[in-house]
């Protein structure tokens, strides 16, 4: 997974001023396993079996919060990052979550633009609960720039 995460960020490089996150640090297989172990996971696998692209995400409260979606650059827009939202989603209506939440870029088209056709809205931040406005104040702290940040929430209520 970490290799798939590393070839999914070099989309960024088409970006000058966040090229520098497809150098960043990636999830360690650790924190992968861990999140795996939460069994709010999903692993898109090619015609051999191959991991090809994951969703990470974890319950949290009456949420599914989406961690990370990756596909390996050579097969972004074939629709396998779609599949995997569609399971996620699946999987939260199975366990009787009222929503799914993630932050993201606004304007990149595979952050939030993509996410927005899944369903999902950009939170105002009035909307935020404490939960996201932390994950947020987070992000920044961490070099993500800001402005350029938001929340989404899909509700499945």
């Amino acid at each position: 997974m970490p290799a798939i995460e590393q070839s999914a960020g070099l989309a960024f490089r088409a970006i000058p001023e966040l090229a520098w996150l497809a150098d960043g640090d990636n999830a360690s297989p650790e924190q992968h396993r861990a999140l795996i172990a939460g069994g709010a996971c999903f692993v898109a696998v090619d015609d051999q079996d191959r991991p090809i692209g994951f969703l990470n995400a974890a319950i949290e409260g009456d949420a599914l919060h989406i961690w990370e979606v990756d596909v390996c650059l050579d097969r972004q827009g074939s629709g396998i990052g779609r599949a995997l939202v569609e399971q996620a989603i699946e999987g939260a209506r199975q366990r009787g979550l009222a929503a799914l939440t993630l932050t993201t870029f606004r304007e990149i088209a595979w952050s939030a633009p993509f996410y927005e056709t899944c369903g999902f809205r950009i939170l105002e931040a009035a909307e935020l609960d404490p939960r996201l406005a932390g994950l947020m104040r987070d992000e920044a702290a961490r070099g993500l720039p800001a402005e350029r940040r938001c929340a989404m929430r899909l509700s499945l209520t």
